[in-house]
């Protein structure tokens, strides 16, 4: 037996003026018509059953908010329909379906508690005028105009305008037009809620013949383009047809309110004539496509994008050039090089707005304010400031773009940073630019060329844009830890500016003006809780850290800062100094050894100087000698470059060997072993040269070299010391080891002038034309003596 043919029991007859409620979400039912209804939640399944089971009407009444599962009285219309149930089932799944037929409108009054179902105390609402001559008439129109609609309609069956054209009560005519429209629900409630059938005749008949104007529309445009198209053509067809009919019916719908923001935003973008005409001739495009179209969507995208671009000609800005160079000199110590070529390029820019602007790379070891000091620049012109990050960039279009054709297309990172940064003339920092690399996609260095040159960078075009957009005016600033990875096309297109390694005067002096209070800020602590003294920063920059920068020098100072916080936070101290002796209780032991004197007291040690990314550095060359047959055993990862100076190194030795007082048989029968520790670090150049020189001569003369010296230079066989790279940086190494002279190439002279001042009065430079000269400064003259004649032949 199934549930519409089970027996139900009517356990308690509800009062005369007490229906059983049925909120539905999305149906609206008419008195006398017909409809299927489908119920789901609990209450609403009880109610049905109650009603069945009694043999009484139901109230049907739409709810306010479909979303809502248990609608109160607030969230129900005033107004519904009586209805009673011709047919019920009962699903499985506890669902219910029923057909109901409209009876009556009804008002409900109030909610009746009590029950498990929604129950409401209601009125039942009398029809009005529904004999009176005009309804007729109205009555004669819409069935008219009904009929005419459903045969303008295709697939309607002929019944249905039969029912229509049968239908002689103008109030249940005016219903069952309603239900078989497909109006919105709230023009149905509308309906529902009007009383007087002469009221809901009017309404109704004006929906229809505005339906009906359509369709009339629809049919003479489907007339006139008849004819055999494709899916293409026919989709154009469609959207020409809704146009037209939007346009005889004078809407102006959201579509219609947004193409006309756009175009207005296009206005207000200032945009060169060209590209307006062309902005503005896809917008024509875009306006001619379906909403629902995938095109549409990529081009309204695009059309944005354009329109958010700062194409206006940047104003007039004020530069105040004592302003300028005050916020340069507040922000950082030092690095005076790069401040005076952005106080020239200001100087510039003051007597030339038009001008161009350079392309600056500043280059240096990781820690010395490169990027900081781009955010500096920006602060003292004026200007908004822009980052962007070129580290492992290995794909063309994360610079240049997508094309507009590709699904996901995006600008590159170049205008997304122009837009973020709202202006044309701000500056603009490509962070780590040596750090890029080619690949299948395209090499990234290329695409950086266009962006680089002064000359061409005006024109600029972004595959997603598609049109030249100028960035002459924009301030472009890189950073680089090496120049030397960066191929020669882009290096020739910037101005690079060095930042050499901090001396720990200026380490000290950054601390106290910005690494202490920076910390002490992060830390949440008042200068007055904690003091640093001079002493224990000394001994933190120069036993905890090894560094051409200071970014480990001021992690080391938060290491200090967070235990002084602990102890404030506990209430075990208001105020904690911190001094030299303190260091290691909150660090550990010093981390850097200095082990210069322990190495260098040997025979065949040398101290040499070597440049690293991360800065200058000391490199030691150890020689030893064991029996053999001639030998030469190098180790330390050493690169082909630096082999090939410590094979020349060992014929030097051996040609010197007279005037070394050497016998040239000593060579034949020992293996001659060069090895420089820290094997696990690749090792190249030819700046080892005269290390390993002095450090073979040691070894063969048994004379230890001077345990305060270092040196540098590369060495040919004729016995000449020749110029080499990275002097600064490997001078202010020397400083930081402790060391007191330093060996240089004498055409490396002009070299020492970009050495601070003060690392110049700290050390003593000897000058090195040829070999001899590093022998006698290492070894002592009479490593040389042989009859008062030091000359090499």
């Amino acid at each position: 037996m199934n549930e519409e043919s089970r027996p139900l029991a009517c356990t308690s007859a509800l009062p005369a003026d007490v229906v059983a409620l049925l909120p539905m979400r999305n149906l609206v039912l008419f008195p006398h018509v017909l409809a299927p209804v489908a119920l789901g939640r609990p209450k609403s399944v009880a109610a049905l059953q109650q009603a069945v089971a009694c043999k009484a009407p139901v109230g049907l009444v739409l709810q306010k908010d479909a979303q809502e599962d248990d609608p109160g009285l607030s969230g129900l219309c005033s107004v519904g329909t009586l209805a009673t149930v011709l047919q019920h089932k009962l699903a499985d799944d506890g669902q219910a379906h029923a057909v109901c037929q409209g009876l009556q409108r009804i008002r409900i009054i109030e909610l009746v508690e009590g029950y498990p179902f929604l129950a409401a105390r209601i009125e039942r609402l009398a029809e009005i005028g529904e004999h009176s001559t005009e309804a007729e008439a109205l009555a004669i129109q819409l069935r008219e105009r009904g009929t005419e609609i459903l045969s303008l309609l295709p697939g309607v069956p002929a019944e249905l305008a039969h029912l229509l054209q049968g239908t002689r009560s103008p109030s249940q005519l005016v219903d069952l037009a309603a239900s078989l429209l497909d109006t919105e629900l709230p023009e149905k409630q509308a309906l529902l809620e009007m009383l007087s059938t002469e009221e809901r005749l009017g309404a109704m008949l004006k929906t229809v013949t505005h339906r009906l104007e359509v369709l009339r529309l629809s049919r003479e445009i489907g007339a006139r383009t008849k004819e055999q198209l494709d899916d293409r053509q026919r989709r154009i067809l469609l959207e020409e047809q809704l146009r037209t009919i939007k346009k005889a019916l004078g809407e102006n719908g959201e579509g219609a309110r947004e193409m006309a923001s756009l175009g207005e935003a296009i206005s207000a973008a200032h945009m060169p004539p060209e590209v307006d005409a062309h902005v503005r001739k896809e917008l024509q495009r875009l306006e001619r496509m379906h909403d629902a179209a995938g095109e549409a969507s990529a081009l309204r995208t695009w059309i944005e994008w354009m329109t958010e671009m700062p194409w206006a000609e940047p104003g007039e800005r004020v530069i105040d050039l004592a302003a300028a160079r005050q916020t340069l000199e507040n922000d950082h110590f030092g690095l005076a090089r790069a401040k005076q070529r952005i106080v020239e390029y200001l100087a510039v820019k003051k007597l030339n707005p038009q001008g161009r602007a350079p392309i600056l790379c500043f280059v240096g070891p990781p820690g010395v304010g490169k990027t900081s000091l781009g955010q500096s620049v920006a602060r003292a012109i004026g200007r908004p400031f822009v980052r962007v990050s070129l580290g492992g960039v290995h794909d063309e279009a994360e610079l240049r773009g997508h094309r507009r054709t590709y699904v996901g297309a995006m600008p590159g990172n170049i205008v997304q940073s122009l837009r973020k940064a709202g202006a044309r003339d701000g500056v603009m920092m490509l962070d780590e630019i040596d750090k890029m690399s080619a690949s299948l996609h395209g090499d990234p260095y290329a695409a950086l060329l266009e962006v680089l040159d002064p000359e061409q960078n005006s024109t600029f075009r972004d595959n997603y844009l598609g049109v030249p957009f100028d960035l002459s005016r924009v301030l472009f600033i890189a950073t680089a830890n090496v120049i030397d990875n960066l191929p020669p096309p882009v290096r020739d297109r910037m101005e690079v500016i060095e930042l050499p390694g901090y001396t720990l005067e200026d380490k000290l002096q950054i601390a106290q003006r910005y690494l202490l209070a920076r910390q002490l800020q992060a830390c949440g602590l008042r200068a007055d809780q904690c003091e640093l003294t001079e002493a224990a920063l000394h001994a933190m920059a120069t036993g905890y850290t090894r560094e051409a920068g200071v970014r480990q020098f001021e992690r080391e100072i938060g290491r200090v800062m967070r235990a002084v916080a602990l102890r404030v936070a506990e209430g075990t101290a208001t105020h904690v100094r911190v001094d030299a002796a303190d260091l290691e209780a909150l660090l550990g032991p010093p981390t850097v050894e200095h082990d210069v004197a322990l190495r260098s007291g040997l025979a065949g040690v040398a101290t040499g100087l070597a440049w690293t990314p991360a800065g200058g550095d000391i490199l030691f060359i150890e020689a030893t000698r064991v029996a053999g047959s001639g030998r030469l055993i190098l180790t330390g990862q050493l690169g082909d470059v630096m082999k090939e100076s410590a094979q020349a190194a060992l014929t030097l030795v051996k040609s010197r060997a007279p005037d070394l007082g050497l016998s040239a048989a000593l060579f034949e029968h020992v293996d001659v072993h060069v090895h420089v520790p820290a094997g696990a670090i690749p090792k190249d150049g030819p700046s080892a040269g005269v290390a390993m020189f002095i450090a073979l001569a040691s070894l063969f003369c048994d004379r230890p070299v001077r345990h305060d010296l270092a040196m540098t230079g590369e060495i040919s066989l004729r016995g000449l010391v020749l110029p080499v790279g990275g002097i600064k940086e490997k001078v202010l190494a020397a400083q930081r080891a402790g060391l007191r002279e330093v060996l240089l190439p004498t055409r490396n002279r002009k070299d020492l002038h970009d050495v601070p001042e003060s690392t110049r009065q700290a050390l003593h430079f000897t000058w090195l034309e040829t070999v001899d000269d590093a022998i006698t400064a290492a070894l002592g003259a009479r490593a040389l003596a042989q009859e008062g004649d030091f000359k090499l032949v």
